[in-house]
């Protein structure tokens, strides 16, 4: 176990504000409230202590694929994005055949099992081919509730969220299911109305899968899933802060309808996430990053992202001009508490896990810790 650590002077963010020369004690793998007169102690002056980043929609990186990568080749996707501060992390499928994804989810929730990823969000086949992004149109099918519970039962627990477009035949019996499994039941990859995105909030639907992109645009006639996701308070959106997939006035306008409790910041990441340019396969489909931009090969769609959530912390307190407490929610509590784990992680409470990230004046990463134990050690001299 590791040892007790105090870590002291940082600028902590705590759910009640920020706090000037704070101190989180570390004991073995947890937050606690008091330490020993003699415990070590790390001086973070000039620093910030923030929550472990929670990343609910995230397909690879480092190289290596969730949906395809073998045991060890997700392993290092996550061992990746652990070194960006991404300390909790849902792995995310993509559109494949059905006993292809089951078997994946066989795998994944193994993983799940030993503590390595929080559980398996399947992104596709139920979702719309007017909307596919970067899904393979031939193997895209309608929201078959039994089809769906087939992958619920193949994570054998560990289904965290599935995306649909709820406007198919079976979209809302599906939405229903997932809902009675305690399973997030999201709404993306759509071509739904206003009227039929509000009918799947009603029936359970709680997640926008990265709210904006692959959706009908927001018209004043015709407002779409957009509108309907914004307003109401039961859903939280995912947003993508690549500068990329957002124009920042759309990351304001979700910040101003839905407030900082109902964001989520996400990586939507594939392969080349802290790994480099160069082609990749997600899923079937061939993908070409160019300047850290992911697009499909054939068609040009964008295929996910390269991001890493510590790039997204900083565009979101630099760029964005978001206040910091708003960022850290964005980022770890509010997906934590979609995953029903706020009791464990999510904020740097005692009780919880050791789980946190060290950032400079900057914002630049400088530590990563997890379970008690540096990731990144912060080499501060």
């Amino acid at each position: 176990m590791a040892p007790s650590k105090v870590l002291a002077g940082a600028r902590v963010v705590l759910p009640t504000g920020i706090v000037d020369g704070g101190r989180v004690i570390v004991d073995g793998t947890r937050i606690v409230g008091s330490a020993a007169e003699d415990t070590p102690t790390l001086d973070l002056s000039g620093h910030w202590l923030v929550p472990g980043f929670v990343d609910i929609h995230n397909h690879g990186g480092g190289g290596a694929s969730f949906t395809s990568g073998t045991v060890e080749e997700v392993l290092q996707g996550v061992r990746t994005h652990r070194l960006h501060g991404t300390t909790t992390l849902v792995a995310s499928t993509v559109t494949g055949e059905m006993d292809g994804l089951a078997q994946r989810a066989g795998l994944l929730s193994e993983l799940a099992e030993q503590g390595d990823i929080a559980g398996i969000h399947f992104e596709g086949p139920f979702i719309s081919p007017c909307r596919k992004g970067a899904h393979s149109e031939a193997l895209l099918r309608h929201p078959d509730p039994a089809e769906v519970r087939k992958l619920i039962d193949a994570a054998r627990g560990r289904a965290r969220m599935v995306t649909l477009a709820t406007e198919l035949p079976g979209g809302i019996d599906s939405v229903r299911l997932l809902a009675e499994h305690g399973v997030i039941a999201a709404i993306g990859h759509t071509d739904a109305t206003y009227e039929q995105t509000v009918e799947a909030i009603d029936a359970g639907a709680t997640v926008a899968t990265h709210l904006f992109n692959a959706m009908p645009v927001l018209g004043h006639r015709t407002p779409g899933p957009i509108a309907a996701l914004l307003e109401d308070e039961r859903v939280t959106v995912e947003l993508i802060n690549d500068g990329t997939h957002l124009h920042p006035a759309a990351l304001q306008l979700a910040f101003h309808h839905a407030g900082a409790g109902r964001v989520a910041f996400i990586t939507d990441a594939m392969d080349a996430a802290g790994f480099g340019d160069g082609r990749y396969m997600l899923g079937p489909l061939e993908v070409e990053v160019a300047d850290g931009v992911a697009r499909l090969v054939e068609g040009g769609s964008i295929a996910g992202s390269t991001l890493t959530l510590d790039r997204a912390f900083k565009r979101a307190v630099t760029v964005d001009r978001l206040p910091v407490e708003d960022a850290v929610a964005a980022l770890s509590a509010n997906p934590a508490r979609l995953l029903g784990a706020y009791d464990r992680v999510g904020s740097l409470e005692p009780g919880k896990d050791a789980d946190l990230v060290v950032l400079d004046s900057a914002f630049d990463l400088k530590g990563v810790m997890r379970g008690g134990e540096w990731v990144v050690d912060p080499q501060l001299g």
